[in-house]
């Protein structure tokens, strides 16, 4: 925990925390307060897709975006802002990191959804050249803060083609391949340009280059009194407020 590198917009401190801690953080508002995966997932996607939005406007309001998704709860929230943006008319499409077919849990429910609404979703298995056709701006929700060792397989091919292919990134919570702890990269990871944090900022995002915004969970203040955590609520000014570093 550290409470004396990120600065919330109202100018006060915002703690950061470890991996471990969040994890901790998890599991207090899961199975003791039950606020569950499917509400965090949702404020996430629509955090995640107000950032994004934001940066479309800049200039790119005509730019479509592509959605990289891993398994777990972090794709779970690149898809869940899929929809948001694609509620909004505009183009986007899902490149996954693995067959539709091995996307589990609320993330494959997430990804129902998607299907349903005839969104693009682009896979290993599809035929078409799917890794080296990127547009512009590209969403990272692959890896989150579970990284354990250097990414492999699909996820490390979509890393190393984003970053030669997108003129812009926003990634979800970590860049991926990124150690959310200590911002090391124990292998290939995701340059970008803004990453939208959940919850609190993560202390290995105090090295990590770009942009920085928070993304309100809707976690109560009682979860972080259990954990002993220093809080002071940072979103009185949206969902998503911007970070800095002292």
């Amino acid at each position: 925990m550290d409470a004396s590198t990120f600065v919330g917009p109202s100018g006060r401190s915002v703690t950061a925390v470890t991996a471990d801690e969040m994890r901790d953080i998890d599991r207090v508002v899961v199975e003791e307060i039950g606020l569950d995966l499917r509400r965090m997932m949702e404020h996430a996607g629509r955090g995640l897709a107000e950032a994004v939005l934001r940066v479309r406007s800049n200039g790119r309001s005509d730019v479509p975006i592509s959605v990289l998704a891993g398994n777990g709860g972090n794709g779970g929230g690149g898809l869940a802002c899929a929809r948001h943006l694609a509620n909004r008319d505009v183009p986007v499409r899902i490149v996954l990191d693995r067959a539709p077919s091995e996307v589990s849990g609320v993330t494959a429910e997430q990804l129902r959804i998607l299907e349903a609404m005839d969104v693009t979703i682009e896979s290993p298995d599809c035929d078409t050249d799917t890794y080296t056709a990127l547009d512009d701006l590209v969403v990272d929700s692959l890896i989150g803060y579970g990284l354990t060792g250097a990414p492999r397989g699909a996820a490390a091919e979509l890393i190393e083609t984003v970053d030669g292919a997108a003129e812009t990134i926003v990634s979800l919570d970590v860049p991926s391949g990124t150690n959310a702890t200590t911002g090391e990269a124990p292998g290939v990871a995701v340059e970008a340009d803004l990453t939208a944090t959940l919850a609190l900022p993560k202390t290995g995002l105090a090295t990590v280059g770009g942009d920085l915004r928070l993304v309100d969970l809707s976690i109560p203040q009682v979860v972080y009194d259990r954990l002993e955590i220093e809080y002071c609520n940072p979103f009185g000014g949206g969902f998503a407020v911007p970070l800095s570093t002292r």
